[in-house]
């Protein structure tokens, strides 16, 4: 009985951790904006309707203003380049 306690127990705690990270992750996401023209060849995030490719990792230029890197709210604008929004 005392180790089926335990297992309950341990069990209920990695589901509680696992709920506040999947929580924490959201809340990160959500403080970040799409900041387009600044990505390097193979390091985008993902791409707008308009471009060549379908998504992540699939640049073939750097800074292609149809390519975006997700970065904190607020910095795009501070990044030479960079346009909250594609031409």
């Amino acid at each position: 009985m005392e180790k089926q306690k335990m297992l309950s127990l341990a069990i209920g705690g990695l589901l509680a951790l696992g709920l506040a990270g999947t929580a924490s992750a959201a809340d990160k996401k959500m403080d970040m904006e799409k900041c387009f023209g600044i990505a390097k060849a193979g390091m985008n995030d993902c791409s707008s309707n308009k471009s060549a490719h379908s998504c992540a990792g699939q640049a073939t230029k750097n800074n292609d203003p149809m390519d975006f890197v997700a970065v904190p709210k607020g910095t795009c604008d501070k990044i030479a380049g960079g346009m909250l929004k594609t031409m």
